[in-house]
């Protein structure tokens, strides 16, 4: 039996769960305010926590976080497994010596495409300051970018994924991530699917490289260096930014690529939407180097509480703690949709965007059911951080697993829906989610019919 259950996670790279979980469960019970204060119950709470332990006992994710804000209190604040030294076996992230760590709500992780999110309130702060227009071509500010027909695309196709130039050619060197200024000419020189911003096709490099230049040439500082000044310093958080200082690296926690290891056409799909391999992503963010550089697409690092923090401050209207980071009417602006949900050319899913966020939907969407006015950003399809007006909360789930395929798929679905059923508020408008065999189902009818064109 012990060969078998061996054999089963080196070929579907999945770690070892203890039978007793309070053993790699961190929990910061004096944080977490009472459910009744915030119009939730104790067994609501403790529906959405064994959703966490249920994802954990997958074997796929060696360390996960979640902070939950509701009306703007600490609900849960835990974190389960392990930040480093625990990956499924034979991975090549832990050499045999290395020392096991406990994951924490204050593990710094690295949040990948969430990262998006952040960058895009960076061009909203500047636009708020009068410093750009998102109606601006992208030519006034790189007018280097105006080649191969791009002249009339605006920093606003570009943040809502409409800018036409998706991804770098199929053959780029995934080095050229490390050389900042020939990322931003191969993205300049890209050849656009359109040249009107009529084509919506998630942009997972190239267009954070893009804002994060158009930031460099009008501030004349890098993004690290505005997002330090504009939230980091102001909200007290200890990372929160573009990588970490040499001397906190070791302190991130490591990614593990996990689950059944990707076979075409999904090897195929997710090196187009990534412009790298699966496992290539999961090497190369692991990678110390990777820390020192600036990539706005994708190498925020930030814990479970500050990326909740970020949320709720935007679900305050830009303002937490007493400290106003954005305008009320730049948030609104922010998360307002940029075009019906339809069928993503990247991503090959349905999905919604405002100029910078990936928006909820209803009767379903990415955050849930009926989750229409909720807005937020994946990070490498397993990290999910958003905020929904409608049940007033701010979440971020924190996870080191990367897998793509694997048997996290239901226990993640029925955390969305658990969470959206267990967060109503009394005058809450939103209408009965039902079962979550009712959701499922309805989100496949949905599929359906987008990807039919109906």
């Amino acid at each position: 039996m012990k060969l078998i259950d061996s054999f089963k996670s080196k070929a579907f790279r999945t770690l070892s769960v203890p039978d007793d979980l309070s053993k790699v469960t961190t929990c910061d019970a004096a944080g977490e305010t009472e459910p009744e204060q915030v119009q939730m119950t104790r067994e609501g709470v403790d529906a959405i926590w064994s959703c966490v332990e249920d994802l954990y006992r997958t074997g796929i994710h060696p360390g996960i976080a979640l902070c939950l804000r509701k009306k703007g209190q600490v609900v849960i604040r835990r974190a389960i497994g392990h930040s480093h030294g625990n990956g499924p076996a034979g991975n090549e992230m832990d050499p045999p010596d290395t020392e096991k760590i406990l994951m924490t709500p204050d593990t710094p992780v690295c949040q990948y495409s969430a990262s998006k999110a952040v960058t895009a309130m960076m061009i909203h702060w500047l636009a708020e300051k009068g410093q750009i227009n998102l109606s601006d071509p992208v030519m006034r500010y790189i007018p280097e970018f105006a080649v191969h027909g791009k002249d009339k695309i605006t920093i606003f196709n570009v943040i809502s994924h409409h800018g036409g130039i998706p991804a770098p050619p199929p053959e780029t060197d995934p080095e050229i991530l490390f050389d900042h200024d020939g990322l931003v000419k191969m993205v300049c020189n890209l050849k656009p699917r359109s040249g009107d911003g009529g084509s919506m096709a998630y942009h997972a490099v190239t267009g954070g490289t893009i804002l994060g230049e158009i930031v460099q040439r009008v501030t004349g500082e890098n993004i690290r260096e505005l997002l330090k000044e504009t939230v980091q310093k102001p909200l007290g958080f200890r990372y929160f930014n573009y990588g970490v200082p040499e001397e906190a690296i070791r302190h991130v926690a490591t990614d593990y690529a996990t689950g059944v290891p990707l076979f075409f056409p999904l090897s195929a799909l997710a090196k187009r939407a990534l412009s790298v391999a699966w496992d290539d992503v999961v090497r190369i963010a692991n990678q110390p180097r990777f820390y020192k550089i600036i990539i706005p697409a994708a190498n925020l690092v930030a814990t479970a509480d500050e990326m909740s923090q970020f949320y709720q401050m935007l679900l305050n209207g830009g303002e937490l703690n007493g400290r106003r980071i954005f305008e009320a009417e730049t948030v609104r602006r922010a998360v307002a949709p940029a075009a019906k949900m339809w069928f993503d050319g990247t991503l090959v899913i349905p999905m919604r965007y405002s100029p910078g966020l990936m928006l909820g939907g209803s009767p379903v969407g990415i955050w849930g059911p009926y989750s229409e006015s909720a807005y937020g950003h994946v990070g490498f399809i397993n990290i999910f951080c958003w905020a929904d007006p409608a049940r007033d909360i701010s979440v971020s789930l924190q996870t080191t697993g990367k897998s793509l395929i694997g048997s996290h798929i239901g226990p993640l679905a029925r955390f969305l829906f658990t969470v959206g059923r267990q967060c109503r508020i009394a005058d809450d408008p939103v209408r009965d989610i039902g079962t979550f065999a009712s959701f499922k189902a309805v989100f496949q009818k949905m599929l359906r019919k987008v990807m039919l064109g109906g």
